[in-house]
């Protein structure tokens, strides 16, 4: 293989490591926006139950819920925003892939050519080789 198809092949795993770190990250950043929204419920739930058993806390409800609602709606939109940023990383990640599969290609397709003109120049040789034994 070439020099130059090594680091053509060399940059595009950089580009399909550092692309998969990066979703990986963003799954991170998706699992803890999930759980933050799975916690709010459970909290609300709780809040829920309290105000049952406590006319005190169940004056206080209608507040609470109205703060609820909003931090639902900004871990929400939060995770909007992440399932965006992850179709554009997966977006990112496939093209790096399709480009380093295309070096991969030029890469092996230079390799062969060059073992056939080996094999092509070989075989003349012996041809040649022949009809000097045949001459004599």
């Amino acid at each position: 293989m070439t020099a130059w198809a090594q680091s053509l092949i060399r940059i595009s795993n950089y580009e399909v490591e550092t692309l998969q770190k990066r979703l990986a990250e963003i799954a991170a950043r998706r699992a803890t926006a999930e759980m933050r929204i799975a916690v709010l419920d459970a909290e609300a739930e709780n809040e829920r139950d309290r105000a049952r058993l406590d006319p005190d806390a169940g004056m206080m409800l209608a507040a609470y819920l109205h703060g609820w609602k909003s931090r639902k709606a900004v871990a929400e939109g939060d995770l909007t925003n992440l399932d965006a940023e992850e179709t554009g990383a997966r977006d990112a990640l496939t093209s790096a892939f399709e480009e380093l599969k295309k070096f991969e290609h030029v890469a092996e397709t230079a390799r062969l050519n060059r073992l056939m003109a080996i094999a092509k120049r070989e075989t003349a040789a012996f041809d040649e080789m022949g009809l000097r034994k045949r001459a004599v």
